[in-house]
């Protein structure tokens, strides 16, 4: 009988001239009576051989060098016939090997374009693969159909599918297209020196397996034949594609079909990892050495926790990843907040899951037991314990805040024109003036004149407001989420309160003039050309603010075109500019509003009930600006268990910060 390899299975063949040898160099068996991985055959079932159960019929089975324990002797005449074979297995989906030729003893693969640095590759099929959800057990399936060639076309080829820098990126996917129910494709190598080696061992058959990063956009529900759970990927891309030193899903190997099958079969149900398993079925285990060998994994491990690393694909989008995990799991509790949300496929296995059902989910996922636990228990002890719930609960709690902070009414923000601050020094903003800039003349032979523009500059600087607000272990036993909801809503629209009262307080300084610019003036003055006469909206009033702006200069002294195109008011006023600038169906030149291009803004911030103003489109001459800190947009929030209080201690921050930046876009009114 073949030995069972163990779990932690290691290479104990080598080669060693014309025959195989095993590492401790013990004596070579007998060609005649030793037993042999490589061919066995039904008629060979007599004393000392392999039993009939382990014998498939005639089946050619490639000597696996990381699973047999004991090394195995082969005779030359064998050996030599082996290095002729051509093993014909194209990169296959989901972890397989390169397409070898034999040449000189030197194994190459076919497809591999030296001179263009490329080699194809077959990374998909429409192969099922066995999936687990809450549901059970679903065959999964990728449609090639289905597949976003322009998505995937672009890829990166990665190292081991490490993701944290370029370093790590070894080429790129050149092109991609479908061939019957197989998507192929051709991936491009780097030139880079460091990666030279990388390529030749790919080249030379050394680095041999490749693994695919894929994202599902729409998955399709069914069964097959045999009534099956099926689930199919009717809308998917592939992110990326990884060679890696160890396959994760190593099944495309010659095997005995129906031990395998039920191998296969009890290996899932006794939680066994498929490698493992495969390892068995490779080697020639009969089922009954493949049920002691589950047995005794099952009595020897403690609670595994799946890596997505170490999945048969390394799916971007895998429960198994913590920020996938957390991002599903708000999702789920979020459709409790607002039941039209729409969440991410991965959440709906959580939906309806209320807070203690979840923090028992967290505990599941850390290995921690809950039995006899009750709500109290399980959401203190997921809180102290793990760092997903408080992490679930954080991001939560940012999607409804970040809701409420959307959709809040956007008022003079929309003037203003949004920017990004990548420290809290003062930001200078450079404008640069064309209006001096002008083309000359060039004679025949003459020489070509340079030019120049003429800057100015503004400088404003962000800073960093926030507060912290506790959501009490009461309301998460209680599994209060309307009015944790209603909580996170109320911050959202007090964020976005704030940045609109900063705005106008900008606007509103100096009695309504405004801040003092770089030239020492204010932003509103006479020198700058933007202060009409006092007098409600009107069109008089209108038409001189627009004449106002019609009239602005630049540095150089040229003329710069600004339209007015927002008439800002406070609410008192709201009545009369709404009657001011409706657009009517004229049918005389008298009846003609003139105004009906501009649009209305009212602000209710405006404590000045008769001042007004006009503005320019900031997307051509922009005059207020508003910046977040680079990378942390709008309010951010963070959470962590608390200590003098019990539940969870959550921190909104906003880093931001108000300028003006240019004066000519800019008219304002007194009023009466």
């Amino acid at each position: 009988m073949r030995p069972i390899p163990s779990a932690t299975a290691r290479p104990s063949c080598f080669r060693a001239g014309p025959r195989l040898t095993s590492l401790r160099r013990r004596k070579p068996i007998p060609s005649r009576s030793r037993p042999s991985c490589a061919r066995v055959k039904r008629s060979s079932a007599k004393a000392g051989a392999i039993p009939p159960t382990l014998m498939p019929k005639s089946r050619t089975i490639p000597l696996p060098p990381t699973i047999c324990r004991q090394a195995l002797a082969v005779s030359p005449a064998k050996t030599k016939r082996r290095m002729r074979m051509r093993n014909s297995t194209a990169l296959l989906l989901r972890e397989s090997a390169v397409d070898l030729a034999r040449r000189d003893a030197i194994p190459r693969p076919r497809t591999f374009d030296a001179e263009a640095m490329t080699i194809e590759a077959v990374i998909a099929s429409t192969t099922p693969v066995r999936r687990r959800d809450a549901r059970g057990d679903f065959m999964e399936i990728l449609d090639p159909s289905g597949l976003d060639l322009g998505v995937t076309r672009g890829a990166s080829v990665l190292d081991s599918h490490q993701q944290s820098g370029i370093d790590n990126v070894l080429g790129t996917i050149d092109d991609v297209w479908i061939v019957g129910s197989e998507v192929i494709a051709r991936l491009r190598f780097s030139s880079r020196p460091e990666i030279a080696p990388v390529v030749t061992d790919i080249r030379n058959g050394i680095i041999r397996n490749l693994s695919v990063g894929y994202e599902v956009g729409e998955w399709k529900a069914g069964k097959d034949a045999n009534g099956v759970r099926t689930m199919t990927a009717a809308r998917w891309s592939v992110r990326e594609a990884s060679f890696v030193a160890v396959p994760a899903d190593p099944t495309a190997r010659t095997r005995a079909a129906n031990d395998g099958c039920a191998i296969r079969e009890l290996g899932r149900r006794a939680g066994v990892a498929t490698d493992r398993v495969t390892a068995l079925i490779e080697c020639g285990a009969s089922i009954d050495d493949a049920r002691r060998a589950f047995l005794n994994d099952m009595l020897d491990r403690s609670v595994t926790v799946r890596s997505a690393g170490t999945a048969n694909m390394h799916n971007l989008l895998a429960l198994d990843n913590p920020d996938v995990f957390q991002r599903a799991a708000a999702d789920a509790m979020y459709t409790r907040i607002v039941p039209n949300f729409t969440p991410m496929p991965q959440a709906r296995q959580y939906v309806g899951m209320s807070c203690a059902d979840m923090a028992r989910e967290c505990l599941h996922r850390a290995g921690i037991s809950t039995l006899g636990m009750a709500a109290p228990s399980l959401i203190t002890r997921a809180l102290q314990t793990t760092s997903d719930y408080p992490a679930l609960l954080a991001n939560l709690m940012n999607k409804s805040l970040r809701e409420a902070y959307q959709i809040a009414p956007s008022g003079i923000r929309r003037i203003a024109r949004e920017t990004t601050a990548n420290d809290f020094r003062a930001k200078s903003r450079i404008q640069l003036d064309h209006s001096g800039f002008k083309l000359a003349a060039v004679s025949e032979s003459g020489e070509y004149q340079y030019g120049s523009f003429v800057d100015t500059a503004e400088s404003y600087s962000i800073a960093t407001y926030g507060k912290i607000f506790p959501i009490s272990r009461q309301a998460l036993v209680n599994d209060d989420l309307g009015g944790l909801g209603d909580i996170t809503q109320r911050l959202g629209l007090a964020a976005a309160e704030f940045e609109r009262q900063k705005l106008v307080d900008l606007i509103v300084q100096n009695s309504g003039l405004g801040p003092t610019m770089s030239d020492s003036v204010a932003l509103f003055n006479a020198a700058h050309g933007n202060v009409g006469t006092g007098g409600v909206p009107s069109e008089t009033t209108l038409s001189e603010a627009r004449l106002l702006m019609r009239n602005q200069t630049g540095p150089g002294g040229g003329g710069i075109s600004v339209v007015p195109r927002y008439l800002i008011v406070p609410s008192a006023l709201e009545t009369s500019a709404e009657k001011l600038i409706t657009s009517v169906q004229a049918t005389q030149t008298a009846n003609v509003n003139p105004f009906a291009f501009l649009d209305l803004i009212v602000e209710p911030r405006l404590a000045d009930t008769h001042r007004w103003y006009l503005s320019a489109d900031p997307a051509l001459l922009p005059c207020i600006e508003f910046a977040y800190l680079a990378g942390a947009p709008g309010p951010q929030t963070e959470s962590r268990a608390g200590f003098e209080v019990d539940g969870v201690q959550t921190k909104v921050r906003l880093d931001y910060g108000c300028g003006a930046v240019e004066w000519r876009g800019l008219v304002t009114n007194a009023g009466q």
